[in-house]
């Protein structure tokens, strides 16, 4: 794989990340790697990935967690299928049927089930893994879509597969390696989970006279 550029969103983390990336001579000196910053004021992770994905100029478009919890090695799985997919979607689960995310503690599990089992049925079709947050997209692709999105919170992966569906981009599932990194900063409550419930309802509404591509 060829040279990589980073940019990395930060939209008031508590955990230092601004003042990492910024103290890396690859942020300040382009000979040694091609790194930068963008502070953004909090909107939800959503609003964060889609600042950055709307900045990204490359051939592909690719955007990770910031924990790293699929490691950088695995960039390359996604970009050999965008060499002929728009679209190229890490998953947890596994060619075997597998699930990486069985080290997650039982709740999230159970969560998780429950909000892929709507979101199969309102929004994005049977894909396997929505919410892995390792997914790559070609520059037009990524364009269009981002330009597109509404949701500003953790939702807003389900509602780009939407609106990929409904745009006929061709769309890879990638199987990647991924572990468990605790110290979330997501606290599930009450409120939380009925404002996933109200995004989820709403995407195919506000998306709805979308056309093909």
């Amino acid at each position: 794989m060829g040279p990589v550029d980073v940019l990395v969103v930060d939209d008031g983390s508590t955990d230092g990340t601004a003042e990492i990336v910024s103290a890396r001579a690859e942020t300040h000196n382009s000979a040694n790697g091609n790194l930068r910053l963008m502070i953004r004021q909090h909107a939800g992770k959503g609003a964060a990935v889609r600042a950055g994905m709307l900045e990204g100029e490359g051939d592909f478009i690719l955007f990770a967690d910031a924990d790293l919890a699929t490691p950088p090695d695995q960039l390359p799985l996604l970009t050999d299928a965008l060499k002929d997919h728009d679209i190229a979607l890490g998953s947890r689960v596994q060619p075997d049927g597998s699930d990486r995310r069985a080290t997650q503690p039982l709740h999230r599990r159970l969560l998780g089930r429950v909000f892929h089992s709507l979101a199969a049925f309102w929004v994005t079709g049977l894909v396997p893994d929505t919410q892995c947050g390792f997914k790559g997209f070609r520059r037009g692709a990524a364009h269009d879509l981002f330009a597109r999105q509404e949701i500003g919170g953790i939702v807003f992966d389900a509602e780009i597969i939407h609106l990929a569906r409904k745009r006929g981009y061709s769309i890879a599932i990638v199987p990647v390696q991924w572990s468990d990194k605790r110290g979330s900063r997501m606290r599930l409550r009450p409120g939380l989970a009925l404002g996933v419930v109200y995004d989820l309802f709403r995407i195919p509404l506000i998306h709805r006279r979308v056309p093909r591509a």
